[in-house]
C-alpha cells in the first residue's frame, strides 16, 4: 500500500487553521523524528461561501511538508466530526431545511447532518471532490500527500440511529426491524451500513479524481457504553462486515486509541487473512490517533513488530510536553533505523518474521516459540535489583521488536525489556532461583531445590549481544559488546527503561 512505514503525528484539531499555524508546526514535527503528519482539511474553511472554494491552507501544507522532506496524510473534517456537524460551512448549517439534522426517536434534531439526505451528500461530496481534484493537481505523483482519512470519528450520539423522516423511509424499506430486530444494537447496524454507503460515494469519486489510499477511523466501544452513548455506527471492528458491504472502496478502518487495554484494542483491527479473497488482508493496522504519552514511543514499537502495522500516530502532537514526545522520537529513530536496514520488516511479504513486545505492571512476561527457540521476554522492572520497580511508582510500559534474522540471529529494539533465551526442553527444566544483579543468590532466597532427575537435552546460550545502530546503507554498525554485569554474567539481553537501543544477539547450542 505504501512502501515505507508511516512514524506519525497528528495535529491537534485547531492546529492548521492558518498559514501561521503552519508554517511554525510542521518544522516542529520534523525535528520530533516524524515522517509523516496527519493534518485536518477543514471543510468551513475550504467552502467558506458556497460554491467558492479556498485551497491557501492545503497549499502552504504541502509547500511546508515537501520542504521539511514530510509526508502528509490529509483528514477531512466534512460533514461529520466526532459525531457532530461542526465543521461544516456556516451557510450549510444555517439551511436545516436543505441540509436536514439526524433526530432522537422523540423528534429532536441534534448537530448531526443526516446521512440520509441526497442534498447533505452532494454538498459534502463536491467539496470532498474539489479537494481531491486540487491535491492531484498540486502533488500529481503523491510524493507529500499519501493517503486521505474521510470524515472523522463518523458515528451517532444521544441516539443510537437517526429517526428523521428520511431515515425512517429507509429503514422501513430495508424491512430492518424484521431482519435484525429492534434494539439499539440493530439499531447500530442500520446506521453502519448507511454510514458507510454515504462514504462510499466519496471514496468511488476519491478513487476516480486521485486514486490514493482512503480509510475511516472508528471512536471506539469503550467502558461498557451502549450505542449511542459512543459515536455509535462507525468504524468498529464489531461492525467490519457492515462497513466492508456498504463502503468496498475503503481500504482500512483504523482504530483512535485512546482507553487502557491498547493491545486488545490493536488486535481487534489486526485482522486476518480471507482466504474466500485469495489470501487478501481484510484491514491492516493503521492506528491514526492515540493518546501522545510517555509510552507512545514502546506502543509503537509494538504495533510494528506484533501487526506488521501500517502505521503510527500520537493525537495532538504539537500539544504535548517534551516529556511525552521524547519517546515518540526516541522509538522512531529506531524505526527509521530498521526500515532502512537490509533486514527492514517494512518492505513487503518476504520480510523476516517480527514479533511486538508490550509490558506494564500487571502484562509483564510473555513466552514466545520460535521453532525451538523459547524467549522468555519480560518487563526490565521484573529484575529484583531496580529500585524503581519497588518504589511505589507507576511502572512506565516497556516494549519492543524482535526480529528474527536467521537461526539463533535476532535484532532487539526497544526499551524497558529483558529477554532470555533457552531450548524447550531447558525451558521445562529451568531452576526458578531468584538471583541478584552479580548472579549469585540473594539473600533470603529460597535455594534451589536439587533435581532428582539428570538433566537432559540441549542448552542455549548468549555467543554474542553487541549494541550496534544501523548505517544509511542497511549494514549493522558495531558500537560495543555488551557482556558481563550487562547480560547478567551470560543469562539475558536485557534494555533499561529509559534507554533507546538495537541489540544484535546471537545464540549458540550446546550439551555437555
Amino acid at each position: 500500500m505504501l512502501g515505507f512505514p508511516i512514524l506519525g503525528g497528528e495535529l491537534s484539531n485547531s492546529a492548521a487553521t492558518s498559514v501561521e499555524d503552519i508554517d511554525e508546526v510542521m518544522p516542529r514535527m520534523r525535528a520530533l523524528g516524524l515522517n509523516t503528519v496527519l493534518v485536518p482539511a477543514y471543510w468551513e474553511l475550504t467552502e467558506p461561501v458556497e460554491g467558492q472554494f479556498d485551497f491557501t491552507l492545503i497549499d502552504r501544507t504541502i509547500d511546508v511538508a515537501r520542504r521539511e522532506q514530510l509526508h502528509v496524510v490529509f483528514l477531512w473534517f466534512g460533514a461529520w466530526k466526532n459525531s457532530m456537524s461542526c465543521y461544516a460551512p456556516g451557510w450549510f448549517k444555517q439551511d436545516t431545511k436543505r441540509f436536514p439534522r439526524a433526530m432522537t426517536a422523540d423528534g429532536k434534531p441534534m448537530e448531526i447532518a443526516s446521512c440520509f439526505s441526497d442534498n447533505v451528500l452532494q454538498a459534502d461530496l463536491k467539496a470532498f471532490s474539489a479537494l481531491m481534484q486540487h491535491i492531484r493537481e498540486k502533488d500529481p505523483q503523491r510524493k507529500v500527500v499519501v493517503m486521505m482519512q474521510i470524515e472523522n470519528e463518523i458515528g451517532m450520539l444521544e441516539s443510537a440511529r437517526d429517526h428523521s423522516p428520511l431515515a425512517e423511509r429507509v429503514y422501513r424499506q430495508e424491512r430492518w426491524a424484521e431482519r435484525y430486530g429492534t434494539d439499539d444494537m440493530a439499531d447500530e447496524k442500520f446506521m453502519a451500513l448507511s454510514y458507510a454507503r454515504y462514504v462510499e460515494q466519496l471514496a468511488k469519486a476519491a478513487r476516480r479524481i486521485h486514486d490514493m489510499p482512503l480509510y475511516v477511523n472508528a471512536a471506539m466501544n469503550s467502558r461498557g457504553r451502549r450505542p449511542g452513548e459512543y459515536p455509535s455506527a462507525g468504524p468498529l471492528a464489531h461492525l467490519a462486515d457492515f462497513w466492508h458491504e456498504g463502503a468496498p472502496s475503503i481500504d482500512l478502518l483504523a482504530p483512535d486509541i485512546y482507553d487502557t487495554g491498547f493491545k486488545a484494542w490493536a488486535a481487534q483491527y489486526a485482522m486476518p487473512q480471507r482466504p474466500q479473497d485469495g489470501g487478501k488482508v481484510e484491514n491492516r493496522l493503521f492506528i491514526p490517533e492515540s493518546r501522545c504519552c510517555e509510552n507512545s514511543g514502546v506502543r509503537a514499537l509494538y504495533v510494528f513488530g506484533e501487526h506488521q502495522a501500517l502505521g503510527f500516530s500520537p493525537f495532538a502532537i504539537d500539544q504535548a510536553s517534551r516529556k511525552e514526545t521524547e519517546s515518540v522520537t526516541n522509538a522512531y529513530a529506531l524505526l527509521r533505523q530498521l526500515a532502512a536496514s537490509r533486514y527492514s520488516p517494512f518492505t513487503s511479504s518476504a520480510s523476516p518474521k517480527t514479533w511486538g513486545l508490550l509490558f506494564d505492571q500487571e502484562d509483564k512476561e510473555r513466552i514466545i516459540d520460535d521453532n525451538g527457540v523459547v524467549m522468555t521476554c519480560r518487563h526490565y522492572f521484573t529484575l529484583p535489583w531496580d529500585a524503581r520497580a519497588t518504589d511505589g511508582s507507576t511502572w512506565a510500559e516497556g516494549g519492543a521488536m524482535i526480529i528474527r534474522l536467521g537461526k539463533y540471529d535476532y535484532l532487539l529494539a526497544g526499551s524497558g525489556v529483558v529477554v532470555d533465551f533457552k531450548t524447550p526442553t531447558e525451558k521445562q527444566q529451568a531452576e526458578r532461583q531468584q538471583l541478584g544483579e552479580d548472579g549469585f543468590a540473594e539473600k533470603g532466597s529460597q535455594p534451589a531445590q536439587p533435581s532428582t532427575k539428570r538433566f537432559k537435552g540441549k542448552r542455549l546460550g548468549l555467543l554474542s549481544v553487541d549494541e550496534v545502530a544501523i548505517d544509511d546503507d542497511g549494514t549493522l554498525k558495531y558500537l560495543r559488546r555488551h557482556n558481563g554485569d550487562q547480560t547478567h554474567q551470560g543469562r539475558h539481553a536485557r534494555i533499561s527503561v529509559g534507554e533507546w537501543k538495537i541489540l544484535h544477539i546471537q545464540l549458540y547450542e550446546y550439551e555437555q
